[in-house]
């Protein structure tokens, strides 16, 4: 059996730029076939409830939001579990405690995945409203390249599909999500 890789998208949606995470994994889901095939998951603000997904694979992409002080933003950092904890995180969002948190107390366990967190600085965590700042939009395609980058790195081949979801309807179906109409996750 090969690895188990799973992408989480981490964040909420409804603060403006804090959801990036959440719309990167939703895009790539859209966007790409991915060999071996991965498990990409809505994170959302779960936080301590992703433990289980960091126990049962062997290795983990989580792709969020993380406000580092003097940081413009925008700027994305790849960071191993080790290197994201020891960083000079700010937290200034519920979920960034979490995230923080989760990867502390699962780092003591018996078997945790092999874990690299691919952030970006938010400009906008305050904005009660889905969607991006114009310097999220600007760094949206080296942030999903970066992604790209990362699994490669773990030995998973994306291939774009024929019929790919632009920015905009990604964010759409976050602001209007409705089973009936497929929306969603």
């Amino acid at each position: 059996m090969g690895k188990r890789i799973a992408l989480i998208g981490s964040g909420n949606a409804f603060f403006k730029d804090e959801g990036i995470g959440l719309y990167a994994a939703k895009y790539l889901k859209e966007n790409y076939e991915f060999t071996p095939n991965i498990s990409i998951v809505d994170g959302g603000t779960l936080g301590f409830r992703l433990m289980p997904l960091l126990q049962e694979h062997d290795e983990v992409i989580i792709v969020n939001t993380a406000s580092e002080e003097a940081t413009i933003a925008g700027v994305i950092s790849v960071k191993s579990c080790d290197d994201f904890l020891e960083g000079s995180l700010i937290k200034k969002t519920a979920n960034e405690v979490e995230i923080a948190e989760m990867l502390q107390i699962c780092a003591l366990s018996e078997h945790m995945a092999d874990t690299t967190i691919i952030s970006i600085v938010p400009e906008d965590i305050i904005s009660v409203e889905v969607g991006l700042t114009d310097h999220l939009v600007a760094a949206w395609p080296k942030y999903i390249d970066t992604v790209l980058q990362v699994l490669g790195k773990c030995g998973v081949e994306a291939r774009k599909k024929s019929k790919t979801m632009p920015l905009e309807e990604v964010l759409h179906t976050f602001s209007s999500p409705s089973i009936e109409h497929g929306r969603g996750f």
